[in-house]
């Protein structure tokens, strides 16, 4: 296998072991204290904490080798691992069923540190691309990185369940330490050429920080980047609502086992999507690409819930996966050219935190919102009179407006970024940039 190659099996083996207990933590919580709040607060935890490290991860990334910054992760997930074990086996009795006792709370802060540790891979990674693979290739490999992400989000919900049902939180920590230790090894002896020279004792180094001003600058340094940064914040922020109200919405229509098999059988399209991009790429503008997929998704978010129906449903879901690893392989293509190699790792970390910021806040805000002023509005107020007699009434209506009003919302502001000067100016940047790897200096020929 080609260092590429080697380097995305290991991250897939490590996103699975992370995101398998970041599940697992959330469903034996809920197990243990029967307590909504606390499931919710993990949620919250998971999203903070990625916004907040998302520009220092970047600068370890930068200013380190990325097999020594992926490595080092792997040994902070392992610490904080190897401790919540040993919080299982000695835990105090009763600690774990009490939803607000600091024993539980300082568990799940510890291996939830462990999970968000693995986020160094996910910025790590495309500037590995960056290295590893020529310029016209790289939309492919963005797409097997796409697809990796898919097989993980299809296997980590099944795992995590079975572990936590037979195993409990002991099963899950024992399965992790040793996944991560086995991925640590394996990760220190693939042959990994950086093409980092050898510093010039003579030339003054950057300094070894984070610089949250300095990529500012590197961001503004290149029109239109920015707008692309907010435009895919603004996407988060809409992508909320699902993070809110998808599951309440589909367990209204069927069980919840049927709701688990259906996300499970979905989300293989994250697994094809990535294999037609891997084959076919992206063309010849990413940005044209990414606009498209923000055109469709959000016209197909206007109409999914606009019936009460489990197979319009299951159908919008199967195009949102579908279409998701073009916008993100989109999104890192154009800034794989773009961006300085040097900065790659911090502009990722803070495209990282600036989008990751936006889905909690609608997803906090949307909840209250829904409940008590939508839900009303289409169960026996003014909604439910002008529209009930077609979109229907009662709560699961009123979820189902939210969806709709949330792709006009999308699909307006998509078609007017799509027709913006900073959509042209940075197809223009991207178009004009010339990559040193035009010239065949990359490390390997091709992803595929």
């Amino acid at each position: 296998m080609r260092p590429f190659h080697q380097i995305l099996a290991n991250n897939l083996v490590a996103n699975v072991t992370n995101f398998t207990v970041w599940f697992a933590v959330t469903f034996w919580v809920f197990i243990e204290t029967q307590s909504v709040f606390a499931t919710g607060m993990i949620a919250g935890i998971f999203l903070v904490f990625t916004a907040a490290f998302g520009i220092w991860f970047g600068s370890i990334v930068d200013h380190n080798s990325k097999k020594l910054a992926m490595l080092g992760s792997s040994v902070v997930s392992g610490l904080c691992y190897m401790a919540g074990l040993a919080m299982v086996l000695f835990e105090p009795e009763g600690a774990f069923t009490n939803p607000y006792g600091p024993y539980l709370w300082l568990f799940i802060v510890t291996v939830m540190l462990g999970v968000i540790a693995g986020n160094i891979r996910s910025i790590a990674l495309p500037t590995l691309v960056t290295i590893l693979i020529p310029e016209n290739d790289r939309d492919k490999a963005n797409g097997l990185v796409g697809m990796v992400s898919g097989i993980g989000f299809l296997t980590t919900s099944v795992i995590s369940g079975f572990l936590v049902a037979y195993t409990g939180m002991l099963g899950v920590m024992l399965m992790s330490l040793v996944a991560t230790v086995l991925v640590f090894i394996h990760l220190s002896i693939v042959p990994l050429d950086e093409g980092r020279a050898p510093h010039d004792p003579e030339v003054p180094s950057e300094p070894k920080r984070v610089d949250v001003a300095g990529t500012i600058r590197v961001i503004a340094a290149v029109p239109g980047l920015f707008a692309l940064i907010f435009f895919a914040t603004f996407n988060n922020f809409l992508g909320g609502v699902f993070m809110a109200l998808l599951d309440a919405y589909g367990l209204s229509l069927v069980s919840v086992e049927v709701w688990g098999l259906t996300f499970g059988v979905l989300s293989t399209a994250f697994i094809f999507s990535g294999i037609v991009i891997s084959k076919l790429g992206l063309g010849k503008n990413p940005l044209r690409t990414l606009m498209m997929v923000n055109v469709i998704t959000w016209a197909v978010c206007c109409v999914f819930t606009v019936q009460s129906s489990f197979w319009l449903l299951a159908a919008g879901c199967f195009v949102w996966m579908l279409l998701g690893p073009y916008a993100e392989a989109a999104e890192h293509t154009t800034l794989q050219k773009v961006v300085p190699l040097e900065r790659q790792g911090r502009v990722f970390g803070f495209a990282q935190s600036v989008e990751q910021a936006a889905s909690p806040l609608t997803a906090f805000l949307i909840g209250p919102l829904t409940q008590f002023v939508v839900i009303p509005f289409m169960t026996d107020g003014a909604g439910a009179q002008s529209i009930g007699s077609w979109f229907g009434t009662g709560p699961a209506r009123g979820i189902a407006l939210v969806f709709t009003v949330a792709g006009f919302l999308g699909l307006f502001v998509t078609i007017l970024a799509f027709n913006s000067r900073y959509y042209r100016e940075l197809s223009a940047a991207y178009a004009a940039n010339k990559d040193d790897d035009e010239d065949g200096g990359a490390a390997v020929a091709s992803p595929a």
